[in-house]
Order: C-alpha cells, then sequence, then structure tokens
C-alpha cells in the first residue's frame, strides 16, 4: 500500500546497502521518481566508485555525484576551527558539520528537479536526522522529508539484504565491518561492536587514518603553518588550497599518531554513545590557529571567545547551522580573525601536537615588558596601587565581616605560645 504520492524525490545517497534498499522502497512506497545526491566530502574513492551506475541500477533515474571538499572547508570545517568550537572537550566535529553542507545541497539539487520531497537514511536514535531536516526546513521549508528508517519494516541487516535481492538491488559482499563509520577529509568516526561497552579499549586493527602513537617514528617532526586572518594557507612555506593541505596534514598527522579521540557523549537525541574518532589534520590546525590566536588576541577577546567557542560547538551539533544565532556568532568569530595572520611551529611526536614557536605581524607579546630580567618600560612599585584597588571589594568585605564576628579564622595568635623559658 502506497504511504501518499509525491512525484519526484531526491535522496541522499551513500551507496551502501541502507540507502540502495531506499530507491526502491521509495517507488515502491511513494509511487515516484527518485533521482540521487552523493556529496563528495573526501569519504575515499573508494566509497565513491561505481555509485552512478549502482543508484541507476537500484532504481534512479539520475544520480548526482558532486564534489564539495573545498566549500565543506572552506565554509564549514576551518570557520568552526576559527571558532575554536570543540563538542564536550574533545570532538572536533567532523561529521556534525558535514551534515548541513550536505543537505544544503540536497535541497538545491531539489529545487533544481522540481523535485516534491528530499529522503535521508539517517536512524531514528541518532543525531544526522536532527542535522538533515533542521537544514531542510532552514532552506525550503515548503519541501517533505522522507525518513525510512523511521517508517519501513527493515530491522536488520538480515532484513536489508533480504530486501535487496527481491528488488534486484545490486549488493557487494554481504560481510560487513562491526563498525558503524563516517569518512570525510576532516575525521574518521567509530562507533558500534565492541565499542558499545564503555570499558572495552578500542582494538588497533579498528584504526585507518593514524598508526599506533607506541609505533609512531622515534624522531619527531616539526611543521611550520602560515596563517592568514585565521585561515591555513600554507606548509613549511609552500602555499596549498585547502583540500591539499589538509591532506597533507592527514598524512603526516595519521604517521605520527596524531588525532585520536575515545570519548562517550551526550548525543542531541538524550541517549550517550560512545564514538571514536581519527582527526590528524584537524588537531594539528585547531593546535596551531590556537598558539596563534595567543599572540594576536588581547585578553577580553580571547576570554569571550572561549565562551562563544561552547556555545557555537553545541550549535553544529545540534544541527542548527541555518540559524541566526550561528551566523551572528561566525560573525563575531570573523571579526576576532582579522589581525590572527603568522606563522606557528609546532611538534608531532608518539600522538602529540604541541606548539613550539608562534610569530606574527599583530602579536601583543612584547619581551621588553614580559622579561624577568632588567627592562626600563615597567615600573613595578605601579603594581602596588594596581592591587590596592583591584583588591579593594575584597579588603571592604573583610573588614565588615570582622566587624560583625563573621570571619572566622582570623583570631590573633598566641604568643605566649613562643615564649622562651
Amino acid at each position: 500500500m502506497k504511504k501518499g504520492k509525491f512525484d519526484k524525490v531526491v535522496l541522499a545517497y551513500s551507496g551502501g546497502l541502507d540507502t540502495s534498499c531506499i530507491v526502491p522502497w521509495l517507488k515502491e512506497n511513494y509511487g515516484c521518481e527518485v533521482v540521487t545526491f552523493t556529496a563528495n566530502l573526501g569519504q575515499g574513492d573508494e566509497e565513491l566508485a561505481g555509485l552512478e551506475e549502482k543508484a541507476i541500477a537500484s532504481g534512479a533515474s539520475k544520480a548526482y555525484i558532486v564534489d564539495l571538499r573545498e566549500e565543506f572547508l572552506t565554509e564549514y570545517a576551518f570557520p568552526t576551527m576559527q571558532a575554536g568550537a570543540i563538542y564536550e572537550r574533545l570532538y572536533l566535529l567532523g561529521t556534525s558539520f558535514a551534515r548541513p553542507v550536505t543537505a544544503k545541497h540536497l535541497v538545491r539539487i531539489a529545487e533544481a528537479e522540481g523535485a516534491d520531497a528530499v529522503a535521508h537514511g539517517c536512524t531514528g536514535k541518532g543525531n544526522d536526522q536532527v542535522r538533515f531536516e533542521l537544514t531542510v526546513k532552514a532552506l525550503n521549508p515548503r519541501l517533505q522529508v522522507i525518513a525510512p528508517w523511521r517508517e519501513w519494516e527493515i530491522r536488520s541487516r538480515e532484513d536489508a539484504l533480504a530486501y535487496a535481492r527481491a528488488h534486484n538491488v545490486p549488493v557487494a559482499a554481504t560481510e560487513k565491518s562491526i563498525y558503524s563509520r563516517d569518512r570525510n577529509i576532516w575525521h574518521l568516526s567509530h562507533e558500534g561492536g565492541i565499542l558499545e561497552n564503555p570499558w572495552v579499549e578500542p582494538e588497533e586493527e579498528m584504526f585507518q587514518l593514524t598508526v599506533a602513537p607506541e609505533k609512531a617514528p622515534d624522531e619527531p617532526l616539526y611543521l611550520t603553518l602560515d596563517f592568514e586572518q585565521g585561515v591555513p594557507v600554507a606548509v613549511d612555506g609552500q602555499a596549498m588550497g585547502p583540500v591539499e593541505l589538509l591532506s597533507y596534514l592527514n598524512e603526516v598527522g595519521g604517521a605520527h599518531g596524531v588525532g585520536r579521540v575515545d570519548l562517550v557523549e551526550n548525543r542531541l537525541v538524550g541517549m550517550k554513545s560512545r564514538g571514536v574518532y581519527e582527526t590528524p589534520g584537524g588537531t594539528i590546525l585547531y593546535t596551531a590557529h590556537q598558539g596563534l590566536e595567543q599572540i594576536c588576541l588581547d585578553r577580553d577577546t580571547l576570554h569571550y571567545k572561549e565562551i562563544v567557542a561552547h556555545r557555537y560547538a553545541e550549535l553544529v551539533y545540534f544541527g542548527k547551522w541555518f540559524t541566526p544565532l550561528r551566523e551572528a556568532l561566525s560573525a563575531f568569530v570573523a571579526k576576532t580573525q582579522e589581525r590572527v595572520t603568522g606563522t606557528v611551529r609546532v611538534k608531532l611526536f608518539k600522538g602529540s601536537c604541541s606548539v613550539v614557536g608562534r610569530k606574527s605581524p599583530f602579536s601583543l607579546y612584547r619581551e621588553d615588558f614580559a622579561t624577568f630580567g632588567k627592562d626600563d618600560v615597567y615600573d613595578q612599585s605601579d603594581a602596588a596601587g594596581f592591587i590596592n584597588l583591584f583588591g579593594l571589594p575584597l579588603k571592604v568585605k573583610a573588614l565588615i565581616d570582622l566587624q560583625n564576628g563573621a570571619l572566622g579564622g582570623l583570631q590573633s595568635p598566641d604568643y605566649k605560645r613562643f615564649k622562651r623559658d
């Protein structure tokens, strides 16, 4: 029995078993033409190879594959990095900001195709359904959204394989990794399998982008990164575009075991979930960028920016990219980046990435002010008056407390105890 009637639906398509099954399922249940859309976010040639042919063989009338890697980095990943946004202190948001750029172009293609609806393969237990659908609501609320996982009777991989066979859907080998993974040029995430027990250490065979830190080279690698207004533009003095730059940092960072994170996070939908992330290039960029901000931003701006970073991370994680608040915070962040230009030297060694040098034409660091040696620019006697004024509220409160007998622990000492015989 058909659930409704749409003329045309554009499906966010990965080419995996689930989205391959969704193509005939949509036609069968909604009586519609199906167009697929795949965003190339740097998930790798092995995931993208043959997708157009597979989509058509599954029943799609047309298949789009669009290279969005540069847009993904320059308009989503880099601005989030500039904000310093990190979800729950560890997660660099690689999947979170991949969804709005994908959904944005899903809407664009639906409009170009004159589609009635869009569809996605997100489950009803995860964050991604929210990220996709909030983007659609923000960009074109007239489009209907179909989420088969919230409707169909398929409940297992075996069910999906049986459905695929019954509908002549081409599927690859039936063997499946025990892990659920999401990969793009920014990161690789791992969930499920043995990771569902938060006490169990991840197995080394699971990791794909990074070597084990203990097996990384015994000699550190030093890199210099150049930034212009907070945007990374060169490595070791060689200018690179965003895709080339991050690909290179992924390679060298991964070789030194940089960027592994094991996190039990709070999903938007209410449950806790364990994820293990590999973000070698992103970790290097976050570290270097923070090091440059240390000398380029004044104290008040840097401290307030830390508050903004926390809220920014929540908005990205919750799928609220296309919202007035995220856009307003991004405007603030962009203003702070106007003088974040300079060079940072980082050291990669056995899984760590640390800043070991930074310089900028806009540096607020003055050696002649900060030196512990002799100087002619700072009168240390000025500190006494500053401390008196800065501490005046504390002094006044303490005097009131003494007057009212409320300041215990400051009784006069009994000097008789120290009298010599």
